[in-house]
């Protein structure tokens, strides 16, 4: 009992001091409300409001449906430019998509001669572009087609093909963004609060305070587990809410308390690891360091910024010991497909079973700082 109360006490003694931290509360605000919002509206992979130009070297009809085929939202109104001013177009960034259509275009087309039209594509933009050239692709191959066949019926085309968007049906990519940018915020903000809190106590002798008082290396590991995991807790169930479900419209398909759930298991490894940083930095900017060289690569390993499936199956094999990946394999279950306890129970089990072990690891070395401290 005496033990729990020492950890209660130096829990809310850590919320006290981050509290007291005015521009930290400022930044966590804004790591949880803005940053969630501009991330997920922001970095859209989608092709929207795209620039685009024609080269209209036929000026035929088809020509001209081609041309006004092109419509917002996924293009911005096409413009005529010349084939002379194409490169210089392409050079200064003025559009992402340049249609080149050949002279005798229509008359090659009904003769059965298979013309060609050329995409000049500013690939700079990856995604943006292999998508865009994609559109572009079935929207002139449409057009073509109903042109010649003078029907939009589609029971001329060999198969139908139906495509049924599950889990997404309108392809919104915010709403797999704002969840992966709360995934982020969790694990670098815990990262940062817990190993931040324990060099500071280092560097402004609170730590030998605290050691002249009956308490154990476990007590004071506790406290800055369930303190600092507390207050992103919070900030998490305040994001979701406000921005995710309120702002973004994002629907929630499973149960929200097993989410919290599952995010309460992830905080107790992301507080480890920010104890474990914190033991070994000795100064702040070797943690920040050490923060980017692995709360950065978890993240961009953790499956939220490119599939699991696409990296290379020796990194698979890697990355399965990554909380994170797990934490976004179980969110991905149970905010989209609506999944429960018995489809992510064994990522539970396996955020618990790293965090404990890291626990265990870093409550080693933190003790062995503190000895050689006294």
């Amino acid at each position: 009992m005496k033990s729990l109360l020492n950890i209660l006490w130096l829990g809310l003694k850590e919320i006290a001091s981050l509290l007291s931290d005015v521009v930290m509360v400022i930044f966590l605000c804004y790591a949880f409300t803005m940053a969630i919002y501009v991330q997920a509206t922001g970095t859209s992979t989608q092709v929207n409001n795209a620039s685009i130009a024609f080269v209209d070297e036929d000026g035929s009809v088809l020509s001209k449906e081609l041309f006004n085929a092109f419509l917002p939202p996924y293009f911005q109104n096409p413009q005529y430019i010349e084939a002379r001013e194409v490169e210089d177009a392409m050079d200064r960034g003025e559009f992402m998509f340049v249609v080149v259509i050949p002279t005798m275009f229509e008359s090659d087309l009904r003769a059965g001669r298979n013309p060609d039209i050329q995409v000049n594509v500013d690939a700079t933009a990856m995604k943006q572009a292999g998508i865009g050239a994609d559109y572009i692709k079935n929207i002139i191959n449409q057009r073509t087609a109903t042109f010649l066949k003078r029907t939009d019926e589609k029971a001329q085309e060999p198969v139908n093909l139906i495509v049924r968007r599950m889990f997404n049906p309108n392809g919104i990519s915010s709403w797999f963004t704002s969840i992966v940018a709360i995934i982020n915020q969790v694990t670098l903000l815990t990262v940062v609060l817990t190993g931040a809190a324990v060099i500071r106590e280092r560097e402004h002798g609170t730590l030998e305070h605290l050691l002249v008082m009956p308490l154990s290396a476990f007590e004071i590991a506790m406290a800055k587990v369930w303190a600092n995991g507390l207050m992103i807790l919070v900030a998490t169930g305040f994001s979701l809410f406000l921005i995710v479900k309120a702002v973004l419209q994002v629907p929630f398909a499973g149960s929200i308390p097993l989410w919290f759930c599952g995010v309460v298991l992830y905080l107790f490894y992301t507080t480890a690891l920010g104890i474990f940083l914190g033991t070994i930095s000795r100064s702040m900017a070797q943690f920040a360091l050490l923060i980017v060289l692995v709360v950065v690569l978890m993240q961009l390993l953790s499956g939220g910024t490119t599939p699991i499936e696409s990296q290379p199956k020796w990194l698979q094999y890697i990355t399965f010991f990554l909380p994170t990946r797990h934490f976004v394999s179980f969110s991905q279950v149970i905010i989209y497909r609506g999944g429960g306890l018995s489809a992510v129970w064994l990522q539970f089990l396996m955020v618990t079973a790293i965090g404990l072990g890291f626990f265990a690891y870093s409550l080693v070395l933190f003790r062995k700082s503190i000895a050689v401290t006294k």
